[in-house]
């Protein structure tokens, strides 16, 4: 017998919303160059920018809503913060910041040096550009699997263990700030890292002296990936592996708008107690007290109880196979997606999408806009765009995967949504083969250039991108 999907939530609010018309559409694109976050939200119907922030709250978390404690010092909506972070991980020190890019901010301009190294397993936009202003140097040893979208891999978050040892060899210690580990890995398609790959990396990182830290913005949906495709670990909780995993590190940066559900936070977790006082004035300059540190005691108290939520094997359980289920669905019908699913996100491949594009014509942030014209549906480009150009030499990197990403919200859309968004994926790759044209840049942004960058059209002729 099939088993039933088992949904562990019922809804009881609803939100308005509602398309343009496609000549609207076509319009919208034009005047935001192609860039999805040029596009009012109010002009999107399916919003699958990001799934951070965007998740929908509990009644148990609207109800610390109205219990948080808006004290300066010493609130107690912090205090339940550091009560389950330390629950969950075992890390005793904890600084609460007001998104996960402060966090990187405030712990990256304390451990990095100039010119110091920070590898990981493909690190994200954020992440790249807060090592980067602090004048380190991020460096991707993600496993050679993780390059092809196609091949199967249970773990292609994990880090190559073999170059790890290599370039720890070649740079030694004291050019190296940390290492890190994101969990999942969103960049590499939201893919998860084993914790077999965490405790050698653990080990290798150990043996010489350098500190190994998480980027922990979706560690349950990782502990997941890891109860479902680790053998060892099939028969222990969601919580018996958060705690494991968190045992192996120094410590953690978080997106808390991500697996914690709520629409603003972020968390720094700290094994010393030297690193937790050297992390404490740049905390203060640049976001407030060590209690609060940004957020409101409102903010403080769901996010507590969305650690508690997050954890539950239900949750995890119905929210990651609502996006298996839209993978396996445009799986079905040829579309190229990278595989296996992950845990957030069901990530197309850009070139592979649209083979006749050329690779500098931007071809996934050319899918981007072909699906808001089609069917208002709202993605985003994590590739040739979002990876921008080498700090050094200033040229384009061309990335491994150029990836157009269906970020899909927590407890917010229906499967009727889930399956108007294939329908509308569907529709865009019938004609897909014969675009021969992508976008150039018009405008570039600074910096992190994804959010503000402009695009035309190369064939200028053309007015719809199907």
């Amino acid at each position: 017998m099939k088993e039933k999907w088992f949904v562990p939530y019922k809804y009881r609010m609803v939100e308005k919303i509602s398309i343009p018309l496609k000549e609207e559409r076509v319009e919208i694109l034009k005047k935001g160059g192609y860039n999805m976050f040029h596009i009012k939200a109010k002009d999107v119907y399916i919003d699958l920018l990001t799934d951070s922030g965007t998740g929908t709250m509990s009644n148990i978390q609207w109800s610390k809503i109205i219990m948080g404690d808006e004290s300066y010092a010493g609130s107690r909506s912090f205090f339940e913060i550091k009560d389950i972070v330390e629950e969950l991980t075992g890390i005793p020190f904890v600084i609460p910041v007001h998104q996960g890019r402060a966090a990187e901010k405030v712990l990256n301009t304390v451990m990095i040096k100039e010119s110091q190294f920070v590898p990981g397993n493909t690190h994200f936009d954020t992440t790249k550009g807060h090592i980067e202003s602090s004048g380190g140097r991020a460096i991707d040893l993600t496993i050679d699997e993780s390059a092809d979208s196609a091949i199967y891999h249970p773990f292609k978050g994990n880090i190559d263990l073999d170059k790890l040892k290599a370039f720890v060899e070649e740079h030694k210690r004291e050019n190296i700030a940390y290492i890190l580990l994101t969990i999942t890995c969103n960049s590499g398609g939201g893919q998860p890292v084993s914790l077999e790959n965490i405790e050698e990396t653990h080990k290798i990182a150990k043996a010489n002296g350098i500190p190994l830290f998480f980027d922990a913005a979706r560690f349950a949906e990782n502990a997941y990936f890891i109860k479902q495709r680790e053998n060892k670990y099939k028969t222990w909780t969601i919580k018996e592996i958060v705690k494991k995993m968190f045992s192996l590190v120094e410590g953690f940066t978080m997106s808390s708008k991500k697996d914690a559900i709520v629409p603003m936070g972020g968390l720094i977790g700290i094994r010393s107690e030297q690193l937790f006082n050297d992390l404490a004035t740049p905390t203060i300059l640049n976001e407030g007290y060590l209690t609060y540190g940004g957020m409101s005691g409102m903010v403080m108290g769901a996010l507590a109880q969305g650690l508690h939520e997050v954890t539950e094997f239900d949750y995890l359980h119905y929210r990651i196979g609502q996006v298996k289920m839209l993978g396996d669905v445009l799986k079905e019908a040829g579309i190229p997606i990278v595989e296996p699913i992950g845990g957030h996100a069901v990530f197309l491949d850009g070139r592979k999408f649209y083979p006749n594009i050329p690779e500098d014509e931007f071809p996934a942030q050319y899918l981007t806009a072909a699906l808001y014209e089609a069917g208002g549906v709202r993605p985003v480009e994590v590739g040739a765009n979002l990876v921008g150009r080498d700090p050094d030499t200033g040229e384009n990197i061309r990335p491994k995967l150029d990836l157009c990403r269906l970020a899909i919200p927590r407890r917010t859309y229906s499967y009727e949504h889930m399956m108007y968004t294939a329908e509308t994926i569907k529709e865009v790759f019938k004609n897909a083969h014969k675009i021969k044209h992508g976008l150039k840049i018009d405008i570039e942004g600074s910096g992190l250039r994804h959010f503000s960058t402009t695009f035309k059209l190369v064939n200028s002729k053309k007015k719809s991108l199907l």
